[in-house]
């Protein structure tokens, strides 16, 4: 099954990326780098993270990486990781479907 990054998802790992830059360019990089693997490692075990308490409905599951949370939705015939939150988003706020 293929991972496919929304333009949400896309915002956000710029997001990231100029946060981390101002302290640490290199590692800013890499820990891009580092998410964008946990996303693709997603196809691996699909179903083998919890469904968002309240998102149950709309089918969206979340991972952990380093604090940091993917959240995305199985399709009949992709991954769809819809954003990348940090320590403390708000799931509401970035999903914006209640």
């Amino acid at each position: 099954m293929r991972v496919v990054l929304t333009p949400g998802a896309l915002a956000d790992l710029d997001h990231i990326a100029e946060h981390i830059e101002k302290d640490n360019p290199e590692r800013a990089i890499s820990f891009v780098g580092e998410l964008r693997e946990a996303a693709r490692r997603l196809a691996d075990l699909p179903r083998g993270y919890p469904l968002v308490p309240r998102y149950e409905r709309h089918g969206i599951r979340r991972r952990s990486y380093r604090r940091y949370g993917i959240l995305y939705r199985l399709d009949p015939d992709r991954i769809l990781v819809l954003r990348f939150l940090g320590p403390g988003q708000d799931h509401d706020r970035a999903l914006q479907l209640i």
